[in-house]
């Protein structure tokens, strides 16, 4: 044990050569104490989000293109990568904490639901409907780390790691990405808050300068990459990203990241921020504009929207009415359910369970599940 607390002790050292702006281990905000360990506890984190089985289930949930028949199209799982990636090259030239950014950012979409963003919006008008709640896979992502993983007793992560989760919205652009100071107190407040209006979800700021980067970094792993596969799959040619794009940024995925990133370290070396060049900013802003009308409007046609919907409905009266009835033959509780504790069980409103259930699930999972209740 002696040789471990050395161990740990030097690891922490390290840290002490990291920017005036990172966040250190030595800082790490912890619920419960865990027993004495070599890595740090940013590194502990890592390790916990990846052997989850959610983080197993990313490799089958939508980036943006559904039922692709091409094996080289993205799914959560590329994006994550990427994400982390970039978020890991930007800590590391910015003397920042490279541990903190790759745990916040290989959990940060752990609560998408099947379908991606179209899902999602389903799965928001049903808990509007049904609960009263707004539904965000950004606060998603924290319950399943505080409240579903291990059986519902959460894994225990650190407050940065679970606050970076819930502010890493890479949809909404800002000039400059400042943190903000938080203690559990507040993170909690901000967690609850996001499930009575989704308009509170755009106020977040993360408590780290590393959430920052995740943030900034959750927007350079999807950009280039979506165009990408848009031009794969024939839905888009090169001609049509506008010359001033491509000359800024590039036109290929790894020239847009590279550009985009080179441009932050530039521009935020030594600082207590996180920004990009106006010209570059402007060029992302512009390029995200485009992918919204020529990738992400067009990627699900309505008919297939309308498929969705009566899926996502059809499957949540079916488990609804399999609470109502207990019965327990239904899969709600042979797959999810009966691995629960008994506070989960006894303390979660049944549409909150099914909420749980669906949003878990992979997208061959979901389609094997509507077969089998229809």
């Amino acid at each position: 044990m002696e040789k471990f607390e050395l161990i740990k002790s030097n690891m922490e050292k390290s840290e002490q050569n990291l920017s005036k702006y990172a966040c250190l281990s030595k800082d790490a905000i912890r619920l419960k104490k865990e027993n004495l360990d070599i890595r740090t506890d940013f590194e502990r984190d890592i390790d916990k989000i990846i052997h989850t089985l959610p983080y197993t289930r990313y490799s089958n949930k939508t980036q943006v293109y559904t039922c692709a028949e091409n094996d080289n199209i993205s799914t959560r799982m590329t994006h994550v990568q990427f994400v982390s990636r970039a978020a890991r090259t930007i800590a590391r030239a910015l003397n920042l904490n490279e541990d903190l950014c790759e745990a916040i950012a290989l959990g940060h979409d752990i609560g998408h639901v099947p379908y991606g963003h179209v899902g999602e919006r389903i799965l928001s008008d049903i808990c509007k409907e049904k609960l009263g709640i707004t539904f965000a896979h950004n606060v998603q992502s924290v319950r399943t780390f505080t409240n579903i993983e291990k059986n519902g007793n959460g894994l225990n992560l650190t407050l940065q790691v679970l606050d970076g989760i819930l502010c890493h919205n890479g949809e909404m652009l800002s000039d400059k990405y400042y943190p903000e100071e938080k203690d559990y107190d507040k993170f909690l407040k901000e967690y609850n808050d996001c499930y009575k209006n989704s308009e509170n979800i755009k106020k977040l700021r993360p408590m780290t300068l590393e959430g920052c980067i995740v943030r900034i970094s959750d927007i350079i792993g999807y950009i280039g990459k979506d165009i990408d596969d848009a031009i794969r799959l024939k839905m888009l040619k090169l001609e049509d990203i506008p010359q001033d794009i491509r000359t800024t940024l590039g036109t290929k995925n790894n020239e847009i990241m590279n550009s985009i990133i080179l441009d932050i370290i530039n521009e935020s070396f030594d600082k207590p921020y996180i920004k990009m060049s106006k010209k570059v900013n402007d060029a992302v802003v512009k390029l995200k504009k485009f992918n919204y009308e020529y990738i992400y409007d067009k990627a699900c046609t309505d008919e297939r929207l309308e498929q969705y919907k009566n899926k996502f409905y059809h499957l949540f009266n079916v488990y609804e009415e399999a609470l109502k009835n207990n019965d327990t033959s239904n899969d709600i509780y042979g797959m999810f359910l009966n691995s629960m504790n008994e506070n989960y069980n006894k303390n979660t409103v049944d549409g909150v369970k099914i909420v749980d259930f669906i949003s878990g699930m992979t997208d061959n999972f979901f389609e094997s599940q509507y077969i089998k209740y229809s």
